[in-house]
C-alpha cells in the first residue's frame, strides 16, 4: 500500500509542477492570440471579475495531462480514444476562446469526441447500481453514454463562474476517486493513472486560478468535465465500486447547480443555455460573502459529499447514507431560502412566518373614543 501511495504521489507531483510551470506561457499565448476574458456588465452576464484575464488555463491542463500520460501511461485502444476525444474537445474550446462560436457548433465537437470514446474506445455506461437497486440500460446504453459525456463536459463549464471554482471541484473529484481506488488496490490501472495525472494538472492550474486569478480555464474547462466523464465510466463498474453512483454523488454541487439553472430558466421562459446571475455562487455572493469565502464554502460542501461517498463505499454505508440525508436537507433549505430556482422562494419563509403569526391570538386594541 505504501509503495502504491508513493507512486501515486510521483504522478501528482510531476503533473502539478508541469502544470504550474506551463501556465505563465499559456497566459502569454492567450494574450497574443486574443483569448482574453473581458468583463462585461450587460444584464444577465455572469462576469464578476473587474479586469481582462487570459483564458488558456484549460489548454495548460491538457498539455500537462499529455506529459503525465507520456511518462506514466501505456498505450491501449481505450487510451487512444481518450487522447483523440480530448484533442477534439480542446480544439473546439480553443476556437471558442479566440473567437466565440455558436452553441450548436460546440455541441457537434463534443458529440464527435463522445462518439470516439463510445464506439472506438468501447467505454460505455451500462448500468447504475446504488442502495441495493440496479438499473441496466440495455439498448439505451449508447445514447445515455453520449448524453452523459456531453453533459459532464458542459456542467463543469457552466459552474466555472468564480476564481478557483471549477479547478477546485475537479481536484476534489479526482482526489476522492484516487483515495477509493488506492483503498481497493487498483493502483496502476488506467483509471488510476488518469485520475492522478488529472489531479496534479488541475492543482497546478489552481495555483494560478485561485482568487485572485491570473488565468482562466476558458471554454477548455469542458476538457476537465470530459475526463471526469471518462473516469466515471472507466472500470468503475460491478463489485469494485458502487457502479456509476459513486462519481455522480461527488459531482453533486455542479450537477445540482445545473439542474436548478434549467428549472429556473424554464420557469422564466428563458433559453436553457442563456447566462444569468442566479447560480449557487451568485446566491452566496448575495449573502455578502467574499469571492474567496464563497469558493471555500462550496469546497467544504463538495468535500462533505466526497466524505460521505468514501464512507459509503469503503467504510460504513449506513453512516454515509446518514450524511447524504443531512446534506440533502441542507440543500432543500438553501433552495427555499434563495432565488436559485425562483425569485419567489426567498419570500416563502416570510409568508409562512406571517401565517403563523396570524394564527396566534392578538391582543385587542382599546377602542378610542372620538375626541370632542
Amino acid at each position: 500500500m505504501t509503495q502504491e501511495i508513493i507512486q501515486s504521489l510521483k504522478i501528482v507531483i510531476t503533473t502539478f509542477i508541469c502544470s504550474a510551470l506551463i501556465m505563465p506561457f499559456m497566459k502569454r499565448i492567450a494574450t497574443h492570440v486574443g483569448a482574453i476574458d473581458i468583463p462585461r456588465s450587460e444584464e444577465g452576464n455572469r462576469h464578476i471579475h473587474k479586469k481582462a484575464i487570459p483564458k488558456f488555463g484549460g489548454l495548460g491542463i491538457f498539455l500537462s495531462f499529455l506529459v503525465g500520460y507520456m511518462i506514466f501511461g501505456s498505450q491501449s485502444i481505450q487510451m487512444n480514444s481518450i487522447l483523440i476525444g480530448s484533442f477534439i474537445v480542446i480544439l473546439t474550446s480553443i476556437a471558442d476562446d479566440i473567437k466565440p462560436i455558436k452553441s450548436w457548433q460546440k455541441l457537434i465537437g463534443h458529440l464527435i469526441a463522445a462518439i470516439v470514446i463510445v464506439f472506438y474506445g468501447k467505454i460505455t455506461l451500462n448500468n447504475v447500481t446504488a442502495f441495493g437497486f440496479s438499473l441496466d440500460f440495455g439498448l439505451w446504453t449508447y445514447p445515455i453514454t453520449l448524453l452523459f459525456i456531453i453533459a459532464c463536459a458542459n456542467i463543469i463549464n457552466l459552474i466555472d463562474g468564480l476564481d478557483g471554482l471549477s479547478g477546485g471541484i475537479c481536484s476534489i473529484f479526482f482526489l476522492t476517486i484516487g483515495i477509493i481506488g488506492l483503498y481497493q488496490g487498483r493502483s496502476g490501472s488506467l483509471v488510476m493513472i488518469l485520475t492522478f495525472v488529472m489531479l496534479g494538472s488541475t492543482l497546478g492550474f489552481l495555483a494560478h486560478n485561485f482568487y485572485p486569478a491570473t488565468i482562466f480555464a476558458g471554454d477548455a474547462a469542458t476538457f476537465m468535465g470530459f475526463t471526469i466523464a471518462v473516469v466515471s465510466m472507466l472500470e468503475f463498474k460491478g463489485p469494485a465500486l458502487t457502479s456509476f453512483f459513486v462519481p455522480i454523488i461527488i459531482l453533486a454541487i455542479p450537477i445540482l447547480d445545473t439542474f436548478f439553472a434549467i428549472i429556473r430558466r424554464t420557469l422564466k421562459r428563458k433559453p436553457i443555455f442563456s447566462a444569468d446571475k442566479e447560480h449557487l455562487h451568485h446566491q452566496l455572493l448575495g449573502m455578502n460573502f467574499s469571492q474567496r469565502v464563497t469558493v471555500l464554502i462550496i469546497y467544504i460542501i463538495d468535500i462533505l459529499f466526497s466524505t460521505a461517498t468514501i464512507l459509503y463505499t469503503i467504510k460504513d454505508a449506513q453512516l454515509g447514507s446518514i450524511l447524504y440525508i443531512i446534506l440533502f436537507l441542507i440543500i432543500v433549505w438553501f433552495v427555499f431560502h434563495t432565488s436559485i430556482i425562483s425569485d419567489k422562494t426567498p419570500r416563502l419563509t416570510e409568508k409562512l412566518t406571517s401565517k403563523i403569526k396570524k394564527g396566534q391570538p392578538k391582543e385587542k386594541k382599546k377602542q378610542q373614543l372620538p375626541k370632542k
